[in-house]
């Protein structure tokens, strides 16, 4: 049993996390609430019935159940139209196909969050040799640095003013850095700023590991363009495969073209039988990132107590979206806790992790991901690049109880390494 496994000064803390956490559980609950009632009056409006989960293969033409579903998640994520897709196999290929259809040779985007995630940078092109990134089909890169964990305002919109810009890119999550993920707020302050100077420049949003964290989405916020994974957050644990990108209509159907064909456009695609996983992942969404949540929350709460260093987001901070970060201080601590969180999975508990090479990231990364899933990020995982500081980035937890006990048993074996 797990429970006879954790050391009792843990276990102790763990208990008396509940009473101290409350008051943020019922706040992650309101939101919670508030979600829930736009995804089930999404459901409603659009007469979801059971007759739009049928499987349509081969072309995959007339499938009425994927037609709501695209309607559904653009109206959750305040946008005109969506692409909710299983052929969009992940988040980073929901980015590279936008990307992709909406620069063309002579353009110019500019990353105003900085140096993007690690599997962007060979997409964009500023490492790697691929004949397919960005820059080798012509497109300009450009960044401009966050300034104390928000936009530089002023270096943004002076840029921008120049008008020789096509897209410019957000995206809301830390990534592989020490900065502070993005509220709502910092980006519809941003997007209002920039529309001030540039009416006709594309806003784009990386949403991953954001949705249904806050009471509003990008769209809301009067992004042009969101981009997401249904492998984390709005696939509810349910959706086995799969990713989206929901916006303007116009540039939808630009997007919609380039994962078709011109003339196809959202028309076709059959679902794989994957329309019932869809539906119930979206309803299902606000409760799993709701438990993702008060996962993180534990975990900060635990390891604050612990006296672990530069835990981020604190225990007690507002969030944006459900990553977790903590220091481990050195190679062995990070590989123990790793394997403590791989040892209390639900699938592939028996294998050993140790750091290795994963494709589209530059270092030897250590990770666990014991989920029903392979990838999915809303399910309790843990991954780092395993150099200094030694820095882990948990995120998911389909259930705060599970949590619990896969945190515990990881602070378990770190304390273990610590002795």
């Amino acid at each position: 049993m797990i429970l006879e496994q954790i050391d009792k000064e843990i276990l102790e803390l763990g208990s008396r996390s509940d009473q101290d956490l409350d008051g943020i559980y019922k706040n992650i609950d309101r939101i919670c609430l508030l979600n829930s009632d736009r995804i089930l009056s999404a459901f409603i409006e659009n007469q979801v019935s059971y007759s739009d989960f049928a499987d349509i293969n081969g072309y995959g033409n007339y499938d009425t159940g994927r037609d709501k579903l695209e309607k559904m998640f653009a109206a959750v994520l305040g946008c005109e139209d969506a692409l909710v897709r299983p052929h969009i196999m992940s988040g980073t290929n929901a980015l590279y196909l936008t990307f992709s259809a909406l620069l063309k040779h002579g353009d110019t985007m500019i990353s105003i969050t900085g140096t993007p995630y690690d599997s962007l940078q060979e997409m964009i092109g500023l490492c790697g040799s691929s004949t397919q990134s960005l820059k080798a089909n012509g497109v300009t890169y450009e960044q401009i640095d966050l300034k104390d964990n928000d936009f530089d305002t002023d270096a943004i919109t002076e840029r921008l003013r120049r008008r020789d810009v096509r897209l410019v890119e957000i995206q809301r999550s830390r990534g592989y850095s020490s900065r502070a993920s993005l509220s709502i707020e910092k980006i519809s302050r941003i997007i209002a700023a920039i529309r001030k100077v540039n009416t006709d420049v594309i806003i784009m949003v990386d949403n991953c590991y954001g949705e249904l964290v806050e009471e509003k989405e990008p769209g809301h916020a009067g992004a042009d363009i969101v981009v997401g994974s249904l492998m984390k957050n709005l696939g509810g644990g349910v959706a086995s495969t799969g990713g989206y990108i929901a916006g303007r209509k116009d540039l939808i159907a630009m997007c919609a073209d380039r994962l078709t064909a011109p003339g196809l456009g959202k028309e076709q695609g059959a679902n794989f039988n994957l329309n019932n996983a869809f539906f119930k992942g979206l309803f299902m969404a606000p409760k799993a990132v709701a438990c993702a949540m008060k996962t993180a929350v534990f975990s900060a709460y635990m390891m604050e107590k612990l006296g672990y260093k530069n835990v981020s987001p604190k225990y007690d901070e507002t969030r944006t979206d459900i990553i977790q970060t903590v220091e481990l201080g050195d190679k062995d601590t990070l590989v123990r806790f790793t394997q403590g969180l791989q040892e209390s999975s639900p699938v592939d508990s028996f294998v050993r992790v140790l750091p290795a090479p994963m494709p589209g990231y530059p270092f030897d990364e250590v990770m666990a991901c014991g989920a029903f899933t392979q990838g999915s990020t809303i399910e309790l995982s843990a991954d780092a690049p395993v150099i200094p500081p030694y820095t882990l980035y948990m995120q998911g937890g389909l259930s705060l109880e599970y949590g619990k006990l896969s945190v515990m048993l990881a602070l378990t074996k770190a304390k273990k390494t610590e002795s």
